[in-house]
């Protein structure tokens, strides 16, 4: 069984690892939302105000999952 992290020591301060994995969430999604609106990509999608959210969402998912669960 792997070790589940409880919490990271951030020079002595504790952080949970779910707030870690939405805080690198956090800045993948701001560099997806300026790119797709750098290329215009927004507007291919039905509702362009969701997509930060829903990619946020993503991102911490699969961080939470991939990187920081393991």
């Amino acid at each position: 069984m792997l070790p589940i992290p409880q919490e990271f020591s951030i020079s002595g301060i504790y952080l949970p690892p779910l707030l870690v994995a939405s805080g690198m969430a956090l800045a993948l999604t701001v560099a997806s939302v300026r790119v797709m609106d750098r290329y215009r990509l927004s507007r291919y999608f039905f509702y362009p105000p969701v997509i930060p959210l829903a990619l946020m969402v993503i991102y911490t998912v699969l961080i939470g999952t991939f990187i920081i669960g393991s």
